[in-house]
């Protein structure tokens, strides 16, 4: 299988316009969004963008998307949300988590959340992607070459369930590859010229990551 993963597109046409290219370039077998599909207001535009996209769309909120997109993701015919729900796309499950608080130097995906990353770990085995906006407490998380921004209940979750793949965003500074454990951890912001990042997977070895 072949993931096209993007994150942090904040509405501009420009970034929906390199994923189109790439997407047709590369052709994937699925597009991941890990967050912050928007900005703030006005979601209607991008979100057509996104469900005019040339493979489905698997998608999740991050801290610059309203509450009423995921109502406006669920009315997509080429997109599906995946908070906390497991998708299986090709044999392959992908499991959510919509949402980012940013408080200083770490983010939460909500303020009540261990119930939530809780009702989430039963979803998750050794081959699930497991999709959220910030990245793991520790991993492609530092913000002006000091802090650690990232989450750390998602680091745990991590940690505990040893997914295959996590896809994130959030930190702009730090897109790359990572890894906990048996995890491989991508952040495939799109800030400055980055494009996203193409991931293989197959059950011959861990994820194979090229960034655009």
């Amino acid at each position: 299988m072949l993931i096209y993963a993007v994150a942090d597109i904040h509405g501009k046409p420009d970034r929906f316009a390199s994923i189109r290219k790439q997407a047709e370039i590369h052709c994937p077998d699925v597009i991941v969004v890990a967050g912050d599909i928007t900005s703030f207001s006005a979601p209607g535009p991008a979100i057509a963008l996104l469900n005019a996209m040339p493979a489905p769309v698997l998608a999740v909120r991050g801290n610059t998307d309203l509450r009423r997109v995921e109502y406006l993701l669920k009315r997509c015919s080429n997109i599906i949300p995946l908070h906390l729900s497991r998708t299986i796309h090709d044999t392959t499950a992908f499991v959510g988590l919509s949402g980012t608080i940013p408080v200083p130097f770490r983010s939460r995906i909500r303020f009540m959340e261990k119930r939530l990353f809780k009702s989430i770990e039963k979803l998750i085995d050794e081959r699930t992607v497991v999709v959220a906006h910030p990245p793991p407490f520790g991993y492609l998380d530092e913000v002006f070459g000091r802090f650690h921004a990232g989450s750390r209940r998602l680091y745990d979750l991590v940690v505990k369930c040893q997914p295959m793949l996590v896809l994130c965003g959030h930190i702009h500074e730090h897109g790359g590859v990572a890894a906990i454990g048996k995890t491989v951890v991508v952040n495939c912001n799109m800030a400055g010229k980055n494009a996203g990042a193409l991931i293989e997977v197959d059950s011959s070895g861990p994820p194979r990551t090229t960034f655009l």
